[in-house]
């Protein structure tokens, strides 16, 4: 083979070798971009369900307290206990299912138990809360509570309460303008938007 067309083939070789360098690392830079939209669509949607959850929780936790003081209604609002069970964040549940969860459920036993008289009625349903997310089992707190399962019992505890406070209330219309209605109507319905989030993120 004469020199002249050694150097001919080798120089013809490189622009192959360059164009496929050149579509790895297209398909590289494609791979990386794909991956960070879907990395900021799931950081979103993760935030998302974690911001509901929190305003899903404290709407369960003002109905609760406004059940015992001054709603006093017919309704089944001890549906709300699991329901902030299921729904309360991370950060709360776990705190709560630590030695602060502990001594704040020992200490309501006991004044129960040994002084009833002043226990105040408005306190049983928290304690009650308290208590079970203390002695719930694994499979409850924290099997059940990070899937769908969780969120669709949620769900339907939403719903159901919906339902019975339009009933009670007469109807739709006059749930938002009795007494207290306009507020009570929408805690609930705040009920209903973290799981059907929570519920369409887990199943995209």
């Amino acid at each position: 083979m004469k020199k002249g067309e050694y150097l001919r083939m080798t120089t013809d070789d490189h622009p192959t070798a360059s164009n496929l360098i050149g579509s790895d690392l297209k398909e590289i830079a494609n791979a990386a971009k794909k991956l960070a939209a879907d990395a900021i669509r799931l950081g979103s949607l993760g935030f998302g369900t974690t911001f509901l959850q929190w305003v899903a929780s404290f709407a369960a936790i003002y109905l609760l307290i406004l059940d015992r003081t001054n709603w006093k209604t017919n309704i089944l609002t001890g549906l709300l206990v699991p329901y902030i069970f299921f729904s309360l964040p991370s950060l709360l549940f776990n705190i709560f299912r630590g030695q602060v969860g502990k001594w704040i459920a020992f200490v309501a036993v006991i004044l129960r138990l040994f002084f009833p008289k002043h226990f105040p009625e408005w306190l049983e349903l928290p304690a009650a809360l308290i208590l079970i997310i203390v002695v719930a089992p694994s499979l409850f707190a924290e099997t059940l509570r990070s899937s769908w399962v969780g969120a669709a019992i949620c769900l339907l505890i939403g719903c159901y309460l919906l339902q019975e406070h339009i009933r009670a209330s007469g109807g739709f219309r006059n749930s938002f303008t009795r007494p207290h209605g306009y507020s009570n109507t929408i805690g609930i319905i705040l009920l209903l938007v973290y799981p059907v989030w929570a519920l369409i993120v887990y199943f995209l």
